[in-house]
């Protein structure tokens, strides 16, 4: 099985939402555009964050009212599983959208 679409997988609390858990604040609106036109073209969305329970539907639902839906939530996609046979902790994707990100140019 070979991928064709592009897998991006974003956080929630600072990166799609300006809030700090368990709270909901205004929407990252370019952010949110971006993923919506990706997501035009085919790719994968897969909305990666440590909320979990009632916090983690409160951010679905959140994004929901701003348009935005996901392939998968706090998982891989069924094709990753397929692929590799397992479903490994760390989400499979090409980026990662995260307001804690540290490029490794920043680092070496």
């Amino acid at each position: 099985m070979e991928l064709s679409n592009k897998i991006i997988a974003v956080d929630f609390d600072n990166t799609l939402c300006f809030s700090s858990w368990p709270g909901l604040g205004e929407p990252n609106v370019p952010l949110i555009h971006y993923l919506k036109q990706e997501q035009s073209l085919g790719s994968k969305i897969i909305l990666w964050t440590c909320r979990a329970g009632k916090e983690l539907a409160d951010a679905t639902a959140w994004c929901e009212t701003q348009g935005l839906t996901f392939d998968a939530v706090n998982d891989n996609l069924p094709e990753i599983i397929e692929l590799y046979g397992h479903n490994s902790r760390k989400i499979t994707c090409d980026v990662y959208i995260d307001d804690r990100n540290l490029r490794i140019e920043d680092c070496v």
